[in-house]
């Protein structure tokens, strides 16, 4: 499976906004949390998970959400490609990220906040979780 984006949009009227993300499914999910990174430390990096899908929607603010396909999880290839997806609160789109890759998440605003659903139960994770030095790879950012 790949990193995949899936659009969403919004409907305004009188009344107010409704953001969506209808070809979503929870099927899989076992847990969500909410990313507020510190201005002092606005990256968060990196944590790989070989069981464990990521999905990732922007609730205020913006980040840039980096990504690694993994070729070896005790030492993984220093040069490996970062991919990168911009998202913000405008934006009505969920990035998914398969099993098998790391992640970094870049908030780009004060007061940023970033939903990410998992596929993983709680029970699985001390297992699953793989953490690199926040510096292994380079975000130019």
């Amino acid at each position: 499976m790949i990193p995949k984006i899936i659009e969403g949009g919004s409907f305004s009227d009188h009344r107010g906004t409704i953001s969506y993300v209808n070809d979503f499914s929870f099927v899989g999910i076992e847990r969500f949390y909410i990313i507020s990174n510190s201005s002092e430390n606005p990256i968060r990096a990196w944590q790989g998970h070989k069981l464990d899908s990521k999905n990732f929607y922007c609730l205020n603010g913006s980040f840039n959400i980096h990504f690694i396909k993994i070729d070896n999880w005790e030492n993984p290839s220093k040069d490996l490609l970062i991919e990168t997806v911009f998202v913000s609160e405008s934006d009505s789109k969920i990035v998914h990220i398969p099993a098998g890759y790391a992640n970094a998440i870049e908030s780009l605003e004060a007061g940023s906040k970033l939903m990410s659903f998992a596929s993983l139960p709680l029970s699985g994770v001390s297992e699953d979780d793989v953490r690199y030095p926040s510096n292994y790879w380079s975000i130019d950012g």
